[in-house]
């Protein structure tokens, strides 16, 4: 830690450059004056931008820019401005593009160096202080820079020009306008099937990533096709990430990703994007599957999102969870020896637990190889074979372990939690959290509503108006929302009315939907942009961007489209499937190219190609018959399905056509079930088999829409 007196980032709003005010170089926050300093003292800009999670964000902080004689240089020839990527998302994409252009690679965390009006004209992400691993030193390349800047002033100014044209032509898909076709989705099942790892689960090699849209597409197809190894891809998936080391095994919840192919070695920090999603696949997998571990995880998951990262009073969920509590650990907080685990337990407990658990004298960690990552190698069965006991036996002990072993880590250095609510990833939730209180049963139905709920209720008083939609952060300074924010805003509150039917979450979704058309949408070439058109101007590479990849999560305008169907769906007006169409048409020609890395257009794909089914349910609200019903209707998963509980004296006045003109004609009062596709309804049924069997086999055909 350096004794240089604190810098002006000190009274940031954002944790991570919180965690940078006491380094001896004169940062600056994102903005106008930074470029006007720029001009004026006529140096280019080093840019730095990480996050308060990223474990070699802070390993470059400590290495060079608490280094006094490296921060001599940067306040010497530089004007330096730290960025935080989850707070200016828009900053960090357009530059992430950028350096991936001049180094082949993007990531955190990244370091650009500018002119002094933001065009970039090199980077790269990590640099060690001196030549080491086959990168250049920091220290001489911040004297190269500063030198060519002086010198060879015009050849960085045409670098950069031609830098900045490429960006914009790459990010707003420039080429990539097709008629839709609804056949890309068999491109990206073919993508997903080609990449699916048959021994460990999962896509591609190592690093793996979770790629939750991926999953649900598969998960869809299989539902239409009944083809059994798709199903097979999931569950082999799905199971063996929750066995894994990426999995918190004590806590629950998931890690970002696995340095290995096994899902073995994570790095360790915890995302809340990653977790909302993954929540939703294993609610999915669950019903697809009734595989008790896919509900035993996705409960894990909740537990630790109560436990760890909500604020369950106010409402709200935090941003992330770091891998590490000092730069000179790597995952020990959840990570154990021998020793450890042995004096957690007694014998008995430590026989079965290290076993369970795999933990051995040397165990999986590089910087510590007496460190275990813990990771289910072995049933409660195989453990009771090896032993000589009974598997009820072994299954109590491994519930007490696990539970001791919990309590002995949590006295250990935590892990620092941001409790920035950022508010696309509270939408996130806030639908996953709704979904798990359909899907589950008991006290987590209750609690998972009521919380989401809450949330979404502080999320509208707080950080949404009748003239902006939602802005980009709850609480603190505030922010211009992103179309991340307001897509996936407009999800979360249709999801809130329909487990409500409160009118209020419905008219503000629709609200939202028509503020990002008009502010974000692209009129003449279809899909949207990820600032708004009336924004202020962002300063630097300020090109028009259209966001459409899955990464890291879901892709905005593929989002925008099912958001855009879904509320046609709602409300039968003709422009929202318009516009749906129309951005499925803005990115068709490039779609099949991006595979699984562009599943959730596939799942917009498929959802404008089959519409979403409506269920709506009628009876008493304490009608045991319209409870079955209701029951049977969200056990079955269908990509797009809503479920309304209509009880008598509800109004039908944000209902679509097909349902205003059916719902009338039922008995009042008596438990229904009415199954809409398109603007075409089934036969009702009052029979939760029938029901059942109906959304199993796909409504839409029986419909004939």
């Amino acid at each position: 830690m350096s004794s240089h007196p604190e810098n002006r980032l000190k009274d940031s709003a954002s944790p991570y450059l919180r965690s940078a005010a006491h380094q001896p170089i004169d940062w600056q926050e994102w903005g106008d004056s930074v470029f006007a300093r720029a001009e004026a003292e006529d140096k280019p800009i080093l840019l730095d931008i990480g996050a308060v999670w990223c474990h070699w964000c802070h390993v470059i902080d400590r290495e060079s820019y608490e280094n006094s004689e490296i921060a001599k240089i940067i306040n010497e020839n530089f004007v330096a401005v730290k960025v935080d990527r989850d707070e200016r998302p828009d900053v960090d994409a357009r530059y992430q593009s950028a350096v991936s252009a001049i180094s082949g690679q993007g990531g955190w965390p990244l370091t650009g160096f500018l002119l002094p009006n933001g065009k970039p004209f090199f980077g790269g992400t990590y640099f060690p202080p001196e030549d080491q691993m086959g990168r250049p030193g920091f220290r001489r390349l911040l004297l190269a820079v500063a030198d060519s800047y002086r010198n060879k002033r015009a050849d960085l100014v045409r670098a950069a020009d031609h830098l900045a044209d490429a960006v914009s032509q790459a990010e707003v898909f420039t080429g990539a306008r097709a008629e839709f076709n609804p056949a890309v989705v068999d491109a990206q099942i073919t993508s997903v099937t080609e990449q699916f790892d048959i021994k460990n689960g999962g896509f591609g090699r190592a690093p793996k990533f979770p790629h939750a849209s991926a999953v649900d597409l598969v998960l869809e197809r299989y539902r239409q096709t009944k083809e059994k190894h798709l199903l097979a891809m999931i569950e082999t998936t799905l199971e063996k990430m929750a066995r894994g080391g990426v999995y918190d095994q004590l806590a629950g919840g998931f890690h970002r990703y696995s340095v290995d192919e096994r899902w073995l070695v994570p790095h360790f920090e915890k995302m809340s994007y990653d977790n909302s999603e993954l929540l939703r696949n294993y609610l999915h997998g669950w019903q697809m599957t009734q595989n008790p571990l896919l509900r035993e995880t996705a409960e894990g998951m909740i537990g630790w999102v109560n436990e760890v990262l909500s604020d369950q009073e106010k409402g709200g969920f935090y941003a992330s969870q770091d891998a590490d509590f000092s730069l000179d650990d790597d995952g020990d907080y959840f990570t154990w020896t021998l020793d450890e685990l042995r004096a957690a337990l007694l014998p008995d407990e430590a026989r079965v637990m290290e076993l369970y658990y795999d933990v051995e004298p040397h165990g999986e960690m590089h910087h510590n190889p007496a460190k275990n990552v813990l990771w289910i190698a072995r049933s409660a069965a195989d453990i009771a074979r090896q032993l000589g006991l009974d598997e009820t036996s072994v299954r109590l002990l491994i519930a007490k372990g696990r539970g001791k072993m919990m309590a002995a880590r949590l006295p250990r250095p935590t892990p620092f939690v941001d409790k920035t609510m950022y508010v696309s990833w509270n939408a996130m939730f806030v639908s996953a959290y709704l979904e798990a209180g359909k899907v589950l049963d008991g006290s987590t139905i209750q609690a998972c509503r009521t919380f989401a709920l809450k949330t979404m209720d502080r999320m509208l008083s707080e950080v949404w108006s009748e003239s902006r939609g939602f802005g980009h952060r709850l609480g603190g300074p505030a922010l211009e929302g992103s179309l991340d924010d307001q897509v996936f805003g407009v999800l979360a509150l249709l999801d809130a009315y329909e487990v409500t039917l409160d009118s209020r979450y419905f008219a503000a979704a629709q609200k939202t939907m028509d503020l990002a058309v008009a502010r974000y949408g692209d009129a003449e070439g279809g899909g949207f942009f990820d600032r708004p058109s009336d924004a202020a101007p962002m300063g630097g590479l300020d090109v028009p961007r259209k966001p459409f990849q899955d990464s890291p999560t879901p892709g905005a305008n593929s989002v925008a489209a099912i958001a855009l169907i879904r509320m046609h769906a709602s409300t039968g007006d003709q422009r929202y499937y318009d516009f749906a169409q129309k951005t499925l048409e803005a990115f068709a020609g490039i779609a099949p190219q991006y595979g699984m890395f562009a599943a959730t257009y596939g799942l917009a794909a498929t959802l404008l190609a089959r519409h979403p089914l409506q269920v709506v349910i009628t009876g008493r609200a304490d009608d045991p018959q319209a409870q079955a019903l209701e029951a049977a209707a969200h056990r079955v998963y269908r990509l797009g399905k809503s479920v309304l509980r209509l009880i008598p004296g509800t109004s039908l006045a944000n209902f679509a056509g097909a349902l205003q003109e059916t719902l009338p004609h039922l008995p009042a009062g008596k438990a229904m079930a009415v199954v809409c596709a398109g603007q075409t309804c089934l036969p009702p049924t009052g029979d939760p088999r029938e029901l059942a069997a109906l959304l199993e086999s796909g409504a839409r055909e029986a419909a004939g829409s």
